[in-house]
């Protein structure tokens, strides 16, 4: 991937706030509707592996025509395919505590409800927890921590060693997120020393002002503080990061180039930009009676998708389940990598029993795809992408500059071609019924016999899916 860096007027020094919302408006404001000529180029600099700037993307928000959407979206779509193959990464959130000294307007955490109930799980239910998602078939996680004094970083990096250091007969979980509140370097790297994946935190809205707006009080209302975080985190080590934006605060256009903007910082200041974006659009939470002048519609939302995956390619893109089911299943192809199935919300969620209104008091906001982790395997089998649980980049030390020569280039996808087979298979052996389980097999082979690899690479396809078929495990590339 060739990356030229733009000239910004604020220069990149890491641990300096590096948005400025009056050059990003203006660039905003300097594309009119861009000729389907023009968007053309653009689109091909992308293919040809250029990284693209602010002006470029401006550009392509702003060619809004049917043409050039079709361009944008199918384009999009061969990123993908280019970069990442035919696979979507799943993985599930794992809310471990909603105590929180923030007054944020639109979460349900906020320290102003006194409606929602407080609970941080304890070691035995955190263990029930991640057992029960074993059991469903997760491999990768989110913990989630609300933002309070007692989830520093020794609590945390105390909470990703229980949850790696659980043993199942179904199998472990091999990858451990976390979203949690911006620390300083110090604790930055004790959590590190857990063996964290991705450090994810999201600036909510990159605007200033409205920033201002909805964060009234706690640490988190120091919008410079929070967007630096990620340097702090680079500088300790951690070098997978996850930047992100809650749709719906501020203008989206306003949001997309900030976040180009963050990913073109953290590559100027250390070599390496987000391994993910989030980009979630706001939804109901418990008590929030906040109005919002600045939703996102669907076709919008597609948009902001498809640009976005041919502005930062190398990046994971992750669809939530905030967004309804026939939406998800509609959109994956735009760009989207990874997703989160079989998804709860409620403390302790996971290992009980069905919702009550009690429950749903204990929710940051409301899900729209409530569907278990099976059924999004389904679909994904009957929409003909490889349902993958691959936790092997994180594993074998491909992480931060390593990650990216290999994204990049496209060179990653070699590696998400054999490993989404071998963990899928894994899956099928393990959790499925007849049905699924024939359906999934038919798959992997038609995959197999699809794949263009180099011998390397088919050796260990090959011999993983025998090892795995006689009841071996974890086998990664």
């Amino acid at each position: 991937m060739i990356f030229n860096p733009q000239k910004y007027s604020i220069e990149d020094i890491p641990n300096h706030p590096f948005i400025d919302k009056n050059e990003i408006l203006s660039i905003l404001n300097r594309n009119e509707n861009t000729s389907v000529s023009a968007v053309r180029d653009i689109i091909s600099k992308s293919m040809c592996g250029h990284r693209l700037s602010m002006y470029d993307a401006a550009a392509l928000i702003k060619s809004d025509s049917e043409e050039c959407t079709d361009l944008i979206l199918d384009s999009a779509k061969e990123i993908k395919r280019q970069i990442y193959g035919n696979r979507m990464v799943i993985f599930a959130p794992l809310y471990v505590g909603n105590s929180c000294i923030n007054n944020c307007a639109y979460c349900g955490f906020r320290s102003s409800n006194t409606e929602i109930i407080r609970r941080t799980l304890t070691n035995d239910e955190l263990s029930s927890e991640v057992g029960s998602l074993i059991e469903a078939g997760h491999k990768r996680l989110i913990l989630v921590y609300g933002e309070h004094p007692k989830y520093d970083a020794e609590f945390i990096a105390e909470s990703v060693r229980r949850v790696y250091g659980i043993s199942h007969s179904q199998g472990d979980i091999r990858r451990v997120n976390i979203n949690a509140a911006p620390f300083d370097t110090n604790s930055f790297r004790t959590i590190k020393s857990a063996g964290i994946g991705t450090y994810q935190i999201f600036q909510e809205t990159y605007d200033p002002d409205s920033y201002r707006k909805y964060h009234l009080g706690g640490k988190k209302s120091d919008y410079n503080y929070r967007l630096t975080a990620l340097n702090r985190a680079m500088e300790a080590g951690i070098d997978d990061v996850g930047i992100g934006a809650l749709l719906g605060l501020y203008d989206w256009r306003f949001e997309l180039l900030s976040m180009i903007r963050h990913a073109n910082h953290l590559e100027a200041c250390y070599n390496v930009g987000p391994h993910t974006v989030s980009f979630p659009r706001i939804k109901n939470a418990s008590n929030v009676e906040t109005r919002y002048d600045w939703g996102v519609g669907d076709k919008d939302f597609i948009r902001f998708i498809a640009i976005l995956r041919l502005a930062i390619p190398y990046a994971g893109l992750i669809l939530t389940a905030r967004e309804p089911s026939e939406l998800r299943d509609s959109i994956l192809d735009y760009g989207i990598t990874q997703i989160d199935g079989g998804t709860n919300l409620e403390i302790g969620g996971y290992s009980s029993e069905r919702k009550s209104q009690q429950d749903l008091n204990r929710e940051q906001f409301r899900l729209n795809d409530e569907r278990p982790l099976k059924e999004v395997v389904k679909y994904l089998v009957k929409s003909g992408q490889v349902p993958s649980f691959c936790t092997a980049c994180y594993r074998k030390g491909r992480t931060g500059e390593d990650f990216m020569k290999l994204s990049t280039t496209g060179e990653i996808k070699n590696y998400c071609a054999v490993n989404s087979l071998l963990t899928f298979a894994e899956y099928l052996e393990d959790f499925t019924d007849t049905g699924l389980y024939a359906r999934g097999w038919d798959l992997i082979n038609r995959e197999r016999g699809n794949f263009v690899l180099e011998q390397r690479f088919r050796v260990i396809l090959e011999s993983g899916i025998d090892k795995i078929k006689k009841g071996e495990r974890n086998i990664c590339l």
